[in-house]
């Protein structure tokens, strides 16, 4: 037992560091007023109570689920038929495999400086993609009825990931099922509703648990964009408000707080 305790040591040693430490770390603050220059000083569930009256807390909340809502089944079903597309036999399958999984390579920040000039109300190349089809584009990151979704047309971006998880999956269905479904007569649409999602569904509950984590952590996109939460905060993520709390406030403990709501 102690070689195998040897062996695996510094692995222990790592999540201890690096992952208990902080997960218990981060809930005694919870309870304290901790602004990390002063020791914390014992409050008891005083940030909890203050959290339930704090208006921004709840819009940053309010924010956070509106985008989750829509971009995560929007995310879901094109990652979902994109990758059943890119499945079939078709000429330069693998250019196109390339193309649609490169954006997801590209680094966060630089992806999301290229988007703040795509969504640009005056010179922006999305509206005048519109212009030119007749559509008078809107002043995507100045309005707040247009910065929620803004930021759900960007998420479509990274999906790479999601559609080779999906991809692999496909190329794993079993060939006599489509077979045997041909044979019953079953068409396109029939096979790919009662044999590919059924057989791939584990990886659709995968790449769902992970959107989900994804939406309710997402922080570099509205923090760049709209460093300030937005036109009237329609743009405030939770977790760019506990970033705030955390590291322009110095209010540890309420932001230690609010990463427990995150977390449960």
């Amino acid at each position: 037992m102690w070689v195998g305790l040897a062996f695996i040591s510094p692995w222990i040693l790592g999540f201890v560091a690096l992952a208990l430490y902080p997960v218990v770390s981060s809930f005694f603050y919870s309870l304290c007023d901790y602004s990390i220059l002063d020791k914390p000083a014992w409050v008891g569930t005083l940030n909890f109570r203050d959290m339930a009256t704090d208006k921004v807390f709840w819009q940053s909340l309010y924010n956070t689920l509106r985008y989750a809502a829509f971009a995560l089944p929007l995310g879901l079903l094109v990652s979902l038929m994109v990758a059943v597309m890119l499945n079939q036999q078709i000429v330069g399958r693998p250019v196109f495999r390339t193309i649609y999984f490169l954006p997801s390579l590209v680094p966060l920040v630089a992806s999301v400086m290229l988007w703040i000039w795509i969504f640009n109300g005056s010179f922006g190349l999305l509206n005048y993609a519109l212009g030119l089809v007749g559509i008078e584009g809107p002043s995507w990151l100045t309005d707040e009825s247009w910065t929620m979704p803004s930021l759900v047309i960007m998420s479509l971006w990274g999906i790479g990931n999601a559609v080779v998880i999906y991809l692999a999956a496909l190329q794993d269905v079993p060939r006599h099922l489509y077979e045997s479904a041909e044979l019953d007569g079953a068409g396109a649409w029939n096979r790919l509703i009662h044999v590919t999602f059924p057989m791939i569904s584990p990886v659709i509950y995968f790449n769902l648990i992970m959107g989900i984590i994804g939406s309710l952590q997402v922080f570099v996109q509205p923090y760049i964009m709209m460093p300030n939460g937005g036109p009237n905060r329609s743009a405030l993520f939770y977790a760019v408000y506990l970033y705030e709390h955390a590291f322009t406030n110095l209010n540890m403990g309420y932001a230690c707080a609010m990463a427990w709501v995150l977390f449960i």
